[in-house]
């Protein structure tokens, strides 16, 4: 499984997408690895705010039953003929594809929503974002800096990065002033980072991603080659 699905299992699961077997896959894989576990708390956390706000929508209870007992009283009071023979189980299992494909276009449809969308639904202003470019010009990473102290880094391609290394975010709040360490990506992967006491973010405030040693940089200052690097922007809305 690769990590973009394993990712979006997991957002199933706390939405209450998933089936029970997937349920009970992620809370087991939680359980034996803290990164899946960390993972699946995220995500929670992040979809947290919609259980304000969404109201539950179900369909009148026994829908189903009534459309299949009518179905049923149907066949009991029709008697046709040789010539013209209604084949009700076939409809009964049109209607069972067309429940479930119903439901499952539901939740794809809400989780799509909810995956793509969810940046809409947070408060934009006054944040910040910068593309991080590498030596050759190329994007490599979005980091979009929000006045709560929370950076979110979208990582535009996999880095290689050696085992023993990670990646750390760095950004100048000042620009006379040093460098400060916003976290790590220990996962190699885009994560969403929180530090506190820095003043909120502004354009031209510069972040950049370097490769330190395993537990970050030793002198609490970029070391290593950088990976990328730019300078925010507020964006037009």
């Amino acid at each position: 499984m690769t990590d973009r699905s394993l990712d979006i299992l997991i957002d199933e699961v706390v939405l209450g997408l998933a089936d029970d077997a997937d349920v009970a896959r992620i809370e087991g894989m939680a359980a034996r690895d803290p990164e899946i576990a960390a993972r699946l708390d995220h995500a929670r956390a992040r979809f947290a705010p919609l259980d304000d706000t969404a109201d539950e929508i179900a369909l009148p209870e026994g829908f189903w039953s009534r459309v299949e007992g009518a179905l049923d009283m149907n066949d009991a009071e029709t008697a046709p003929t040789s010539a013209d023979v209604v084949d009700l189980s076939a409809i009964r299992r049109a209607m069972t594809r067309w429940r479930n494909a119903a439901v499952g276009g539901i939740a794809a449809a809400l989780l799509l929503a909810m995956t793509l969308g969810w940046t809409l639904m947070t408060p934009v202003e006054p944040s910040v974002i910068a593309v991080l470019l590498n030596d050759d010009g190329e994007a490599i990473a979005l980091v979009e800096g929000r006045p709560d102290n929370t950076t979110l880094v979208t990582l535009l391609e996999m880095a290689q990065v050696p085992t023993e290394r990670v990646m750390q975010v760095w950004t100048k709040p000042d620009d006379d002033g040093p460098p400060v360490s916003l976290g790590l990506l220990t996962s190699g992967r885009s994560e969403t980072l929180v530090i506190e006491g820095l003043p909120a973010p502004h354009p031209q405030q510069l972040y950049e991603i370097t490769v330190e040693p395993a537990g970050g940089s030793p002198t609490n200052l970029p070391t290593g080659p950088i990976l990328g690097k730019g300078l925010a922007k507020e964006p037009v809305i």
